[in-house]
């Protein structure tokens, strides 16, 4: 199993214990192809010993889970962040308040890779009176909320309950979060360095690559907290965001953009305080952006959508040069 990828070189652990091995000549073929088909952390690889003693990684087998991000280059390949997992927990701290935004972008990247996606709230002991954010991100997001305090303990068993039968979780949120603090806490001991907040209140970047350990009978993968996240298609929204997917199936028409359309559902429930603008903003750019993300990497894709614009385009010209019928005036 892949502990931990620095620069080309996988960390495994194997029956004699950990390991350093390169991707072989197979491997470094496929990879040049699609960068996500690298080894990533816990990754299950088979080896290959050289008599020069030489180890190279051969070959991945299949993956049951895999989290990835759009290439931070813009183009339609992916980052591998890690593999094989049971859950994916995005942590955000209740100190400062919640980014609902970023939680809408990460949720989003977690239910896409095929775990089971949860929300953990660190630093509950900084806010006391955290009951109504709980339940409202609950509410909004659908998924389990679990508010926690590496410091005083309140809230840790809940979040050990993840790890359970050997199962593996991965970390996923910004700097400062609190998640090398929480593997310290589920752990008992210190292994993960752990940083102050800056005084703007933004974190510092405390881990610099993902790693596997493993604590409360399972498996946690904590990385670099992300300062962007790409979102590799529309995968994942519609669960993210699934009041407003409710709320879009009764709208007049089913390519409908929630923007002026009539019969527009979405539009009559921020009308009557069901929904939030805010939560359209969010839902409305993260769909553009997995579109984006889609139109990369799908040439039919991409000629239909030049079609549309192209015929968009014949319209408006027609109707700009359309003279005036100065009657009406």
């Amino acid at each position: 199993m892949v502990v931990r990828v620095d620069r080309g070189i996988a960390v495994v652990e194997a029956e004699g214990g950990l390991l350093r091995a390169g991707w072989g000549g197979a491997l470094l073929g496929r990879v040049s192809e699609d960068p996500a088909a690298a080894p990533t952390t816990g990754d299950r690889v088979r080896l290959r010993f050289w008599p020069d003693q030489r180890i190279t990684v051969e070959d991945v087998d299949p993956r049951r889970s895999l989290l990835a991000r759009a290439d931070a280059d813009g183009s339609a390949r992916h980052q591998a962040l890690a593999a094989n997992l049971d859950f994916v927990a995005v942590v955000e701290g209740l100190v400062p308040e919640p980014d609902r935004n970023r939680i809408a972008r990460l949720l989003a990247l977690a239910r896409a890779s095929g775990a089971e996606p949860v929300l953990i709230l660190t630093k509950a002991d900084l806010e006391p009176d955290s009951g109504w954010m709980v339940a409202q991100l609950r509410s909004l997001y659908d998924c389990p909320v679990l508010p926690v305090s590496s410091a005083s303990g309140d809230g840790l068993p809940a979040v050990r309950a993840l790890f359970a039968s050997g199962r593996t979780v991965a970390l996923l949120g910004p700097s400062g979060a609190g998640k090398s603090s929480l593997v310290n806490a589920l752990a008992g001991e210190n292994v993960m360095l752990v940083n102050a907040l800056r005084k703007d209140g933004k974190g510092r970047h405390t881990t610099v690559t993902r790693e596997l350990h493993p604590v409360a009978g399972g498996y946690v993968i904590d990385g670099p907290g992300l300062r962007s996240v790409g979102i590799n298609s529309a995968v994942g929204l519609s669960e993210t965001f699934a009041d407003v997917t409710a709320l879009a199936s009764d709208c007049r028409f089913a390519d409908c953009g929630h923007a002026v359309e009539p019969g527009c559902a979405v539009i009559a429930a921020i009308a009557d305080g069901e929904l939030s603008l805010d939560r359209l903003d969010s839902y409305r750019q993260l769909v553009a952006e997995g579109f984006r993300q889609e139109l990369r990497g799908d040439a039919r894709l991409r000629q239909e959508e030049a079609r549309r614009r192209k015929v968009m385009q014949k319209a408006l010209r027609r109707r700009d040069q359309k003279p005036l019928d100065r009657g009406r005036w």
